[in-house]
């Protein structure tokens, strides 16, 4: 794998065909629609389906008979315990999935030949650790709320469909480390926000005592967003230089 920007063969650009390239351009302009209709007939459509489709999954209902009386009180309170339980399940999800996004970056880190190819091995193992270690806190956390941390809720399912992409990135054995980074950022851009909502929403749900545990994570992954910004900015430039 070579780990640097090259100037190469890209036909992808109509420079490469001053002549033709234009002349296809005016072709198209020339031509009629394929099909009737334009973009607000589209928009018409797409706002028929959202109108008549259903959500993706659902919350499953308790299994435990520890998480029917803690819903049924969270009910009578006026409160909606789904919504924390679905962003606990998104959470889980996603840290499961960190894990993997850096277990193959660290492949492809030690299958390089960067010069500080060592250095950025133990800093991804060092995050990957902790979000491993994020994972098993969030299923202990739901088993003691009675939720099922096996089901996928929705968010669950939505964020794995989002982050399917970022784990074609860094498996791609053609992309580089700093590409590779660039996707783990999204990842991390991501995870720090998403663990300061369920600090939010853990408060407002009366369950103050999972906040301390939420502000250790998001405390850990403030660390790796440094941590991935400086190693993607160090690689970029020292391809610059």
């Amino acid at each position: 794998m070579e780990d640097n920007t090259k100037i190469g063969m890209n036909r992808t650009g109509m420079q490469m065909s001053p002549v033709e390239g234009p002349s296809q351009a005016q072709f198209a302009l020339s031509q009629p629609p394929s099909s009737e209709g334009g973009a607000s007939a589209l928009s018409e459509v797409r706002a028929q389906y959202v109108a008549q489709s259903l959500r993706v999954g659902s919350v499953p209902l308790p299994g435990t008979g520890k998480g029917v009386l803690a819903t049924t009180v969270d009910k009578i309170k006026g409160k909606n315990p789904e919504v924390l339980i679905n962003k606990l399940g998104q959470r889980l999800a996603f840290e499961r999935s960190g894990v993997r996004l850096y277990q193959a970056l660290i492949t492809k880190v030690e299958a390089s030949g960067h010069i500080r190819r060592a250095e950025l091995r133990t800093d991804l193992l060092h995050i990957c650790s902790e979000e491993a270690a994020h994972f098993h806190l969030l299923t202990g956390v739901m088993e003691n709320l009675g939720a099922d941390p096996t089901a996928q809720t929705p968010c669950a399912d939505v964020s794995a469909v989002a982050s399917l992409g970022l784990l074609q990135v860094i498996t791609d054995p053609r992309t580089t480390i700093a590409q590779s980074l660039e996707a783990i950022l999204t990842a991390e851009l991501t995870d720090n926000a998403c663990w300061e909502l369920l600090c939010d929403l853990a408060a407002e749900s009366g369950h103050g005592d999972l906040v301390q545990l939420f502000q250790q994570a998001v405390q850990s992954e403030a660390e790796h967003l440094v941590l991935i910004k400086k190693w993607l900015r160090e690689m970029v430039l020292s391809e610059a230089a």
